[in-house]
């Protein structure tokens, strides 16, 4: 008698991580929701949970608790801008590929639509509910990638360190791209076309760069230029030290003696 085949078994292991994926994707699109509409504090795992349909004990197999879901959502790199230091800071790229790859992790979230709404409006809460966590984010983030940018603006200038006029610099080149976050609402109201498709934003990227590097060319001008010597700076803010001119004062008429009589 032959025996019976057994038959294959499922790609068991495949399917579970397949659908853990789309089951943690799916906690971290309905807690992302939640924290931006109603707080760290006032949001519970268990809404969470019933949000993403999934079971509640779910939250502490991927993220341990609801602190750690609410750090993995505030970093979520779908929706979250970041760009590696490596990535701007490299000695033997020239500067428009580092400004072009710190735009892009500005432009490429808005392609998820109105995932990054929700971010804007969960960091916008965190600011004014503060939990701890965007002070991680600065330090361990936002400084490490500005800190690449100066090194990489001074490299272009030919500066041996950044001084406070480069880090005003790399402030003002990080802003134009922390703007287009800030302002799609605007944006939308004023030129939707700007935004409203991946085309769209490519060239918008494609313009941020040449506009940062317009601020980097200027800086470099305004540092070749001579220093104004000292006197001829004016403050406007000193009171005037001029005395008054005032014409000089006519002489007084004598007036005609009396001839007695």
């Amino acid at each position: 008698m032959s025996k019976a085949t057994l038959p294959l078994a499922p790609p068991v292991a495949k399917t579970l991580r397949s659908d853990g994926v789309e089951a943690r994707n799916r906690l971290l699109d309905a807690a992302l929701e939640l924290f931006a509409e109603k707080g760290y504090s006032k949001t519970s795992t268990r809404e969470i949970a019933s949000a993403a349909q999934v079971n509640i004990a779910s939250i502490s197999y991927y993220f341990r608790d609801k602190a750690g879901l609410y750090k993995a959502v505030f970093t979520d790199p779908r929706s979250n801008p970041g760009v590696a230091p490596e990535l701007i800071d490299d000695a033997t790229q020239p500067l428009e590929w580092a400004l072009g790859n710190l735009m892009r992790s500005f432009v490429e979230p808005l392609k998820q639509g109105d995932l990054i709404q929700q971010c804007m409006k969960l960091h916008f809460r965190e600011m004014l509910e503060p939990t701890g966590i965007w002070q991680q984010e600065v330090e361990c983030n936002i400084k490490p990638s500005h800190h690449a940018l100066a090194s990489a603006l001074c490299r272009h200038l030919g500066l041996a360190q950044p001084d406070d006029d480069i880090h005003r610099l790399a402030m003002a080149i990080s802003g134009l791209g922390v703007m287009l976050h800030i302002c799609t609402d605007v944006t939308n109201a004023v030129c939707p076309a700007l935004i409203a498709s991946h085309t769209a934003l490519d060239a918008y990227c494609d313009r941020l760069v040449d506009y940062a590097m317009a601020l980097t060319a200027a800086e470099a001008l305004r540092r070749a230029l001579p220093n104004k010597p000292a006197a001829q700076q004016k403050t406007r803010s000193a009171p005037s030290t001029k005395t008054a001119v005032h014409p000089p004062s006519l002489p007084r008429r004598s007036k005609p003696k009396k001839t007695p009589t």
